[in-house]
């Protein structure tokens, strides 16, 4: 994260150079922006694929039921619990990066140019303030996450008749976090997460309110996002394919003209795979 930081801070005078000083200007701490978020985008989805993809390829745990235990609920050999979870911890951060920062990136764009249109000094720093409290909220679920994943994981091992339910389970999660999308609550924490930076507020000039909104951010993020990423966790934690879908939706669903229209029709599609994989686990497909 200190290096996202100072990352940020390297474009900070040219950002507000350019509210005074014309197209050319702005062009430039335009592409300086991007230039970063492509970055920091590109090196947590290459240390993403190099942490999960090993773990990927192993066989990991067949279970009762035909299902497959995730190897990122299992330590490997020689490693202790907290080292563990202090591993799952950064690279869930670091996966989180590279799933969340497409819809963030333009969030913080814009909260940059309108702390530049105050005149803020210091818009690389408080616009990196802003995406580390953001991903801070994310590495504390993350840290929520292990224990309990790790619990279940451990009572599906000594029980077989509860490990054979997981697939059914599995698919009533998936059905679940399909009918989310259609809620009210989904729908207010979409609407904080699209909301322009700025926009019927006073904006935050100091790092402490800068560090403030990330985290507000972030919470938002987790709330709106709760179903789908049920459905990462249900289907698999270490799928690159889930990851890219998951990505594609909440991306699609932040920034579409329609997003809410979108987030529906995303509920729709997963209600239609929770009820496959109903049927599927009760032997009908």
């Amino acid at each position: 994260m200190t290096h996202i930081t100072s990352l940020a801070l390297n474009f900070e005078p040219r950002a507000c150079r350019a509210i005074g000083t014309g197209v050319a200007s702005g062009r430039t701490s335009h592409r300086g922006f991007i230039v970063v978020s492509a970055l920091i985008f590109a090196t947590s989805a290459v240390l993403t694929l190099v942490r999960w993809g090993p773990m990927s390829a192993m066989p990991g745990m067949r279970m009762t039921g035909g299902w497959t235990m995730s190897m990122a609920w299992m330590r490997m050999p020689g490693q202790t619990w907290p080292a563990a979870a202090a591993s799952f911890a950064v690279m869930w951060t670091v996966m989180m990066i590279a799933m969340m920062l497409p819809s963030l990136a333009p969030t913080l764009w814009r909260y940059r140019e309108a702390i530049c249109r105050a005149r803020e000094t210091r818009p690389g720093w408080l616009t990196a303030l802003v995406g580390v409290g953001y991903f801070m909220v994310w590495a504390l679920f993350g840290l929520a996450v292990y224990p309990l994943g790790i619990a279940l994981a451990a009572v599906e091992m000594r029980h077989q008749a509860l490990a054979g339910a997981v697939p059914m389970a599995a698919g009533v999660l998936v059905l679940m976090a399909g009918a989310f999308q259609f809620a009210s609550w989904k729908a207010h924490h979409l609407a904080c997460c699209r909301q322009a930076p700025g926009r019927g507020r006073t904006l935050p000039e100091d790092a402490a309110m800068a560090w403030g909104l990330g985290l507000r951010l972030g919470l938002h993020c987790i709330c709106g996002c709760a179903g789908l990423t049920a459905i990462l966790l249900v289907v698999g934690i270490m799928d690159w394919g889930a990851m890219a879908v998951i990505t594609a939706a909440i991306t699609a669903e932040r920034l579409a003209p329609a997003g809410y229209r979108v987030a529906r029709a995303i509920g729709v599609i997963a209600a239609g795979a929770g009820l496959f994989l109903i049927a599927r686990a009760a032997g009908l497909a």
